[in-house]
């Protein structure tokens, strides 16, 4: 009779995306804090640790993505590199020619010469705007004067005037002015009225929603309502208001706790934030 004993459970593949997860929880870090630190979407990296790699933009994002991690968490980026895909263009035939590869010019490609710069059309501008400062230098100094003097036309036709004509003309100007001077009395109410219809068109707009979110510094927001549709995934800038209104509960997750304010159906919300300065809270 011989002996059963029983197998050994398979040890689990190391790979890219554990690798990143361990060394992420040994620092103690939430993966939307790191995601604020690294300024990328916290979806990103989820789908990285979990080696979904076909849902990331490509190979080298991904590689890319990986290496600032890495420096981020202070851990050696090499085994991480690794076990992640090459890019399409890197494969191991391109890789094994190196510098032996031939190399061919293009047909009709020629080495400029030094002097192929002057065709430039910049340097052709410098140099027409250097020869007309020099012929302007050189010309007489009353040339110029000279000719706008000529140019102008005489004003002794417009200043002869008949008097008789003005002797006959200031009653009626009389009457116009006094008219005018009525018009502008009754119409002079006119712009006081209108200025408040001016100023409160320059007025902001109010923003509503029963979840308000007001932040004095950089501050990573994700919103998730009841039927798990996200109302809100990005960071917001310092002094920015948002509104939202979602089915309840609101699940709601904040990256930088101390910079973010917080109300919900007009009341304000106190933030308890973790050693890292993220709040996770959900409201009904």
């Amino acid at each position: 009779m011989s002996d059963s004993h029983p197998s050994e459970p398979p040890q689990s593949a190391v790979t890219a995306g554990a690798l990143l997860r361990q060394a992420r929880m040994a620092k103690g870090l939430h993966i939307a804090a790191l995601a604020t630190s690294i300024k990328v979407a916290p979806r990103k990296l989820e789908l990285l640790e979990s080696d979904r790699f076909d849902e990331l933009p490509g190979a080298t994002f991904t590689r890319a993505l990986a290496q600032t991690i890495c420096r981020s968490l202070k851990i050696d980026a090499a085994p991480v590199l690794a076990l992640l895909p090459l890019p399409a263009d890197q494969s191991l035939s391109q890789m094994s020619l190196g510098l032996n590869a031939p190399f061919r010019d293009r047909p009709g490609r020629r080495v400029p010469s030094d002097l192929q710069f002057l065709k430039s059309p910049i340097v052709l501008g410098i140099a027409v705007l250097l020869v007309a400062s020099a012929m302007l230098y050189l010309l007489p100094a009353g040339w110029i004067t000279d000719i706008a003097q000529r140019s102008m036309p005489s004003a002794e036709p417009s200043v002869a005037a008949p008097a008789p004509v003005l002797e006959a003309a200031s009653a009626p100007l009389a009457a116009v002015s006094t008219v005018v001077e009525t018009v502008q009395a009754a119409s002079a109410p006119a712009p006081e009225a209108s200025q408040p219809a001016l100023v409160s068109a320059t007025e902001p707009l109010p923003v509503s929603g029963a979840l308000l979110l007001r932040t004095s510094a950089e501050s990573w927001v994700e919103v998730i309502d009841g039927r798990g549709a996200p109302l809100i995934s990005r960071m917001l800038q310092p002094g920015e208001t948002v509104g939202l209104d979602g089915a309840s509960p609101l699940r709601v997750r904040i990256g930088n706790a101390s910079a973010t304010r917080v109300s919900f159906k007009g009341k304000p919300v106190d933030l308890v934030p973790t050693r890292d300065n993220v709040a996770k809270l959900e409201l009904r």
